[in-house]
């Protein structure tokens, strides 16, 4: 079982109460990751949510015709310290349910908590009052991420501009 200090300190699950949080618990597993390795990739099922417990880990878009994905297709890094960019997986509650980037653990290792979103799901139909803070707070992070998409792309296209003179 998950350490409830891991989920009553990730901002998602803040203000849920210590039978939520032991409810949460019981649907986590914690897994491992070394330098490079891919946790999830760009098309697949998304069928958890993930919590960066430990390490760094980056987003990134897949490159066509399988090339290596690499440090510049990184759209977004997050590390266990920034609780608010710690979420991933938000796309397991969106249709088509697929992951729209692949991740990447790029510090020496990382740790992440998972909860399958079916478990998920079936729990705050049970307790809706906890569904509703948890998908609230997923709502800010998507909202985030949006945010920061559009300010890399104002970034790119001004580079663009640049080199184009």
């Amino acid at each position: 079982m998950v350490w409830l200090k891991e989920l009553e300190t990730t901002s998602v699950f803040r203000g849920l109460n210590d039978q939520q949080l032991e409810t949460l618990s019981a649907l986590c597993t914690m897994e491992s990751y070394k330098r490079d390795d891919c946790l999830f990739k760009e098309g697949e099922p998304a069928e958890h949510m993930w919590i960066v417990t430990e390490g760094q880990v980056d987003l990134r878009f897949e490159l066509p015709g399988n090339r290596t994905s690499s440090a510049e297709n990184t759209v977004s890094s997050f590390t266990a310290q920034e609780d608010r960019k710690r979420v991933l997986g938000w796309s397991c509650f969106v249709p088509p349910y697929r992951m729209t980037l692949s991740a990447y653990c790029v510090s020496r290792t990382c740790s992440v908590i998972k909860i399958g979103r079916a478990d998920l799901l079936e729990t705050f139909e049970q307790d809706m009052a906890m569904g509703y803070k948890v998908m609230s707070y997923l709502i800010k992070v998507v909202g985030y991420r949006f945010q920061q998409f559009q300010e890399e792309l104002v970034k790119v296209q001004g580079r663009d501009i640049m080199h184009s003179w």
